[in-house]
């Protein structure tokens, strides 16, 4: 059987009848009068031998109330940017929207028109859907995230009839650092903008997306490598230091890892690594420090001293004291702002509240979620979750400016703005967390 004689791109509507009469075929179990597109037919087969009917229209499961979660776990947030840039283009004339899912083909993102947003909204392409090969067919998204490659699904080599009417194409995005597929970058809208150069557009963002978690992740290593280099150097035992993923920024007496597998609840403290046996915690700009710890060393967390400094107007700060040295790490005016919030709630902020106390704004709770995200992420293990809060483990001291009206003065936080006349300690008063 001849693979198809017409290219979509040469001439897009002789190529969707061929498709359809080569798709009524073969679901009717009868001889087709083209064999499709190896990618597609691989796929045609993964559902007929998963029991699904071409008839079929399976409704998407959505991860009700967790889209956030999944969202902050993707490892797709910081090149979100990036990829929007870099297909603006296609989505400005209105006719095609952007999407991207996770590494299970759940669409986390999407942007674009209202009216192809509305089209799309009747296939359940939504955000939160599951868009699997498993869940709905062939289809860019889990087509690409099973063959692992670029792809692009026109008219009726979508498996589903309820598809027909569209066309996509999308790219798979790897972590360049372990090579797994993490999510995918998809552009659909209806049939008739179908366009050959749109796969090959679609695919280079992609790779631009795993160029910048590649950089970024560089750039992550080389700032802790620079904090911890001299830390290690002081302490004269074995120890290293690693991001909160546990990849090794900088390494001192011991034998060069990679990366160390970090329990999923990591804190300050004796903890016990599979990789290397029990050892002593401490938390890092980005990372931790971490010391082989003897035997007779384990037991309870230890406290952890955190200190707060707003008496410099223009550079709010955070300190630490460790059992080896400390450091400080200058705050944007935003987690000044939060951390600024909580040290005054030493109970703890929802997100609503923070929402409030940030932008006077209660609904504004996925603003607040991404940013506690990210500072959580910087600090790590200072800051707890439900209600948001400064760790037990911390001991925290503030210090304001000796003129309250000074307290972070660009703010326009309402927090910070009734910080600065009531509610707030003497300067230089100390808080336990």
């Amino acid at each position: 059987m001849p693979e198809p004689a017409v290219a979509v791109g040469e001439d897009p509507r002789s190529y969707a009848r061929l498709m359809s009469a080569v798709y009524d075929a073969t679901m009717a179990g009868h001889r087709a009068p083209a064999r499709p597109r190896e990618v597609i037919g691989e796929s045609w087969r993964r559902m007929m031998a998963g029991g699904i009917g071409p008839g079929e229209v399976p409704t998407p499961v959505v991860e009700s109330g967790s889209l956030e979660m999944l969202r902050r776990s993707s490892g797709l947030m910081e090149v979100l940017d990036e990829i929007s840039h870099g297909l603006e283009s296609l989505v400005a004339e209105g006719e095609n929207i952007l999407v991207v899912a996770d590494a299970q083909g759940r669409v986390l993102w999407r942007s674009g028109s209202p009216s192809v947003l509305s089209n799309a909204d009747r296939l359940g392409f939504v955000e939160g859907a599951h868009w699997g090969e498993g869940a709905v067919g062939t289809n860019a998204i889990g087509t690409a995230l099973v063959s692992q490659r670029a792809v692009q699904v026109f008219s009726a080599e979508h498996f589903l009839r309820s598809h027909h009417s569209w066309t996509c194409a999308g790219a798979p995005i790897k972590d360049p650092r372990t090579g797994q597929v993490i999510g995918v970058v998809d552009v659909s809208g209806p049939a008739a903008t179908v366009h050959p150069t749109t796969i090959a557009l679609v695919d280079a963002v992609a790779r631009l997306a795993e160029s910048h978690l590649r950089q970024e992740h560089d750039r992550t290593l080389n700032r802790l490598r620079a904090l911890a280099a001299p830390i290690l150097a002081r302490m004269g035992s074995p120890a290293l230091a690693v991001d909160t993923e546990g990849w090794v920024a900088a390494v001192d007496a011991m034998p060069l890892h990679n990366r160390i597998l970090l329990p999923e609840q990591m804190g300050p403290g004796r903890v016990w690594l599979t990789t290397l046996g029990m050892c002593a915690v401490e938390p890092l700009p980005g990372g931790w420090l971490v010391r082989l710890a003897p035997g007779d060393e384990a037991g309870q967390p230890g406290v952890t001293r955190v200190s707060l400094d707003f008496r410099d107007p223009d550079t709010p700060s955070l300190a630490l004291a460790g059992e080896f040295g400390g450091w400080r790490h200058d705050l944007s005016l935003r987690h000044a702002e939060i951390l600024c919030a909580l040290a005054l709630s030493p109970q703890g902020r929802t997100a609503p509240q923070l929402a409030e106390d940030l932008y006077g704004d209660r609904s504004r709770v996925v603003t607040v979620r991404a940013e506690m995200s990210r500072l959580r992420k910087q600090f790590a293990g200072l800051l707890a979750a439900q209600p948001y809060r400064f760790s037990g483990s911390v001991e925290l001291s503030v210090c304001y400016p000796k003129d309250r009206r000074l307290l972070l003065p660009p703010s326009t936080a309402p927090a910070v703005r009734t910080a600065r006349t009531v509610g707030a300690p003497a300067a230089g008063q100390e808080h336990n967390g």
